[in-house]
């Protein structure tokens, strides 16, 4: 059985990211994101004006895969009804762009950017993968 423990550094690091949500019409729309682990569950901010917001508002939810690009290729799928919140979207931002770009280029792109609202997944029924056992040697 898969827990969290065993991808913590997958889900630390700047890990790569897609996010799905749902047109209108109940098109997949799946886009590259920045994301972090925190308050147990995945959490990506999102640009006030993203069209990923209006999606979202249609037909609420979507689901967000984060996973490594070399081996042992692991990777974490989580879907459902997102929480999203527009308090702490500063500071998780900075963090979330410090991740990726590092602590002085995250806090000079964090700074640009306007307002914006925190989605939240939780990751308790997130589903779990690791190829290692089936890579060949």
């Amino acid at each position: 059985m898969n827990t969290v423990e065993q991808y913590l550094t997958l889900l630390d690091a700047a890990s790569a990211a897609v996010l799905t949500t749902y047109r209108k019409d109940g098109a997949a729309v799946t886009s590259p994101v920045w994301f972090r682990y925190a308050n147990d569950g995945l959490e990506v901010v999102i640009a006030e004006n993203d069209l990923k917001l209006r999606h979202l508002a249609a037909r609420p939810q979507c689901s967000l895969v984060v996973f490594e690009t070399v081996p042992p290729f692991r990777g974490v799928r989580v879907a459902g009804t997102p929480t999203l919140r527009r308090d702490g979207v500063a500071q998780a931002r900075q963090a979330i762009a410090s991740r990726y770009l590092g602590p002085e280029r995250g806090d000079r792109f964090a700074a640009t950017r306007g307002a914006g609202v925190i989605l939240w997944l939780p990751i308790g029924s997130a589903q779990m993968w690791d190829l290692k056992a089936i890579l060949p040697t």
